[in-house]
């Protein structure tokens, strides 16, 4: 395992270090950043047919490092699991990986910082459902164009406010976060972003998004958040 310079200061931060993510008996690559001190770190679950070097992902983790908070992104499948589709949409396992994820951040990297999750596609239903299953507090959790549905059962058992992102013409989708919106029974706010798709790849669209996640995340990843 590795972890860049595990024993600088917070602020001092790593320009995209590559760390392996264990979660026995398993090591997933991953791309973590150090939060500045007194802020928390977001970790991100992509979707369907994504990975870690996922361009809107790193473009938004970017961003909000320029906030000060850390982020990780890693993949949640090995690359001989990603080529079955079955895993690629088995919810419970992403979100079981998240969890552990979560159990490695806190215990070898980061111990006492916030923790947030920023699930895009079918990840923002395994960072619903991981939220259930870890055994630490999440601060805040941001859905990026995602399928909160497929969360099913575990949407009324989460306790971090809420944030989902749908684009405006993402139809059928948005609906799907509507209904998922009604199950939520914390803090949750559904934000619309008029004229975008559902990969936000229209002009303005995804920094639109940047700065929605980024309001609801830094005021809850203080560290007195």
């Amino acid at each position: 395992m590795t972890g860049g310079n595990r024993n600088a200061p917070l602020d001092q931060r790593n320009d995209r270090p590559e760390v392996e993510v264990s979660i026995a008996p398993l090591g997933l690559p991953g791309t973590l950043v150090h939060p500045a001190g007194g802020h928390g770190i977001v970790l991100f679950a992509h979707g369907s047919g994504s990975s870690r070097l996922s361009p809107r992902n790193r473009l938004v983790a970017e961003r909000l490092q320029r906030s000060g908070l850390g982020t990780l992104l890693f993949d949640l499948l090995q690359p001989e699991e990603a080529s079955n589709r079955t895993n690629v949409f088995d919810i419970r396992l992403l979100a079981e990986r998240l969890a552990l994820a979560t159990d490695w951040v806190c215990s070898q990297e980061l111990p006492d910082v916030p923790i947030g999750y920023f699930g895009a596609s079918t990840g923002a239903a395994a960072a619903l459902v991981a939220e259930t299953l870890t055994r630490h507090r999440i601060a805040a959790i941001v859905s990026r164009g995602g399928r909160p549905d497929l969360a099913g059962a575990a949407l009324p058992r989460v306790r971090a406010p809420t944030l989902l992102i749908v684009g405006g013409d993402d139809h059928g989708v948005i609906e799907l976060n509507e209904e998922a919106l009604t199950h939520l029974t914390g803090e949750k706010h559904l934000a619309i972003v008029p004229g975008a798709g559902h990969l936000f790849e229209e002009p303005g669209t995804l920094d639109q998004v940047v700065t929605l996640a980024r309001e609801w995340f830094v005021p809850r990843l203080g560290q007195g958040g």
